[in-house]
C-alpha cells in the first residue's frame, strides 16, 4: 500500500494538497474520500494530524445542505456519549453498525446483479448520465436555434429601419431652428 496523501493546513485556513501542488475545498476534501484516496491533514504550524477534524468539517457542511442524515437527538446522543465510560463503546458501535449497513448495501447490489444481470446503481448512474447528455444538447440546440432567430429578428430590423446617415440628417434639421 502506498502512503497517503498529504494536504497541508495552512494558518491561512487554506489547505493544500502536496501531490497536486495546489489549493483545494472541503469539496475536494469530499471527493477524495468518494473515491477512496487515503489521505492526512496535517496541520503546517504545529505538525499534528488534524485528517479527523477536517472530515467532521466536511460532515457539517454534507449536513447543511440538502437532506440531513443525522438527527437532531442522533447528534445529542453523540454529544451525551463523550467523556462517559460508553465512549469508547460508542464510536466502536457506530463504526462497526456503519460497516455493517454499507456490507449488507453491496450485498444486496451484488444479488440484484446476479438475478437481473445488471448492476442497479450502474444502471441508474448510466440513465442519469444519458438524461444529462441529452438535456445539455438539447439546450444546446435550443440556444443554437435562439440565436440564430435573433440574427433574423436584426437582419429584418435592420432592412426596414433607415439607414444611420438618413437618421443622422433628419436629426440634424430637426434640430437647427432659425433664430428669431
Amino acid at each position: 500500500m502506498s502512503e497517503p496523501r498529504t494536504i497541508k493546513k495552512y494558518p491561512n485556513r487554506r489547505l493544500y494538497d502536496t501531490e497536486e501542488s495546489r489549493y483545494i475545498t472541503l469539496a475536494d476534501i469530499r471527493r477524495l474520500v468518494l473515491d477512496k484516496i487515503d489521505f492526512l491533514v496535517i496541520d503546517k504550524k504545529s505538525g499534528q494530524d488534524i485528517t479527523r477534524a477536517i472530515l467532521l468539517q466536511v460532515i457539517s457542511e454534507q449536513e447543511q445542505i440538502g437532506e440531513p442524515i443525522m438527527s437532531r437527538d442522533f447528534l445529542s446522543h453523540v454529544i451525551r456519549s463523550y467523556g462517559g465510560a460508553m465512549q469508547g463503546f460508542v464510536g466502536s458501535y457506530l463504526e462497526q453498525s456503519i460497516k455493517l449497513f454499507m456490507n449488507q448495501q453491496q450485498h444486496l447490489r451484488d444479488r440484484v446483479r446476479n438475478v437481473v444481470g445488471v448492476d442497479p446503481v450502474g444502471l441508474v448512474t448510466d440513465i442519469a448520465q444519458k438524461n444529462y447528455s441529452r438535456w445539455k444538447s438539447v439546450q444546446e440546440e435550443i440556444s443554437r436555434i435562439l440565436g440564430r432567430h435573433e440574427d433574423e429578428e436584426q437582419k429584418e430590423h435592420q432592412e426596414h429601419s433607415p439607414p444611420a446617415s438618413a437618421t443622422k440628417k433628419r436629426s440634424k434639421k430637426s434640430s437647427h431652428r432659425p433664430s428669431s
